[in-house]
């Protein structure tokens, strides 16, 4: 059975009027050297019995390691993708007033790891190992695929 995560896209506006979205690189070996394909939307699997907003929020403020702004409106329900591995993304977006938090500050909550692969030996890895913010073009190309939809979602959304 499919897994179901639940992330938020936190976003900020720019002077000419724009938006860009903060990103987490997957941190570990594996997407060390990696760029297209290694960024994702701030999200983790939702606890059992744990409703989808409140786990984006948990999720996204672990993987920052650093208190999210309060909303200043409802957050955005930016639906639901299908990654490629069958796994479900429910994202919200909010707000983060500019010019947004201290990157250097980002401190991910870490997960242990088999590494290499099959080989019996673990290791502890941040689940994110930085942090950036992205024009919404450079997002749609670092993201995971999948992830781009919620980025033009909220693109969307900004230019109404």
């Amino acid at each position: 059975m499919a897994t179901t995560s639940a992330g938020l896209l936190l976003y900020r506006t720019t002077p000419d009027g724009g938006i860009e979205v903060l990103l987490g690189h997957m941190g570990g070996p594996f997407w060390a050297r990696k760029d297209e394909g290694a960024w994702s939307v701030l999200k983790g699997e939702l606890d059992p019995d744990e409703e989808p907003h409140a786990a984006a929020l948990r999720e996204a403020a672990e993987e920052l390691g650093l208190p999210l702004p309060p909303p200043s409106v409802p957050d955005l329900d930016l639906g639901e993708v299908r990654q490629r591995s069958g796994k479900r993304v429910l994202a919200w977006a909010r707000e983060w007033p500019a010019p947004g938090p201290d990157l250097g500050q980002v401190r991910s909550n870490t997960v242990d790891i088999e590494w290499p692969p099959r080989s019996g030996r673990r290791m502890e890895v941040p689940e994110i190992d930085r942090a950036a913010w992205f024009a919404p073009d450079d997002a749609r190309r670092v993201v995971v695929s999948a992830q781009a939809a919620f980025v033009d979602r909220l693109e969307a959304a900004a230019r109404r």
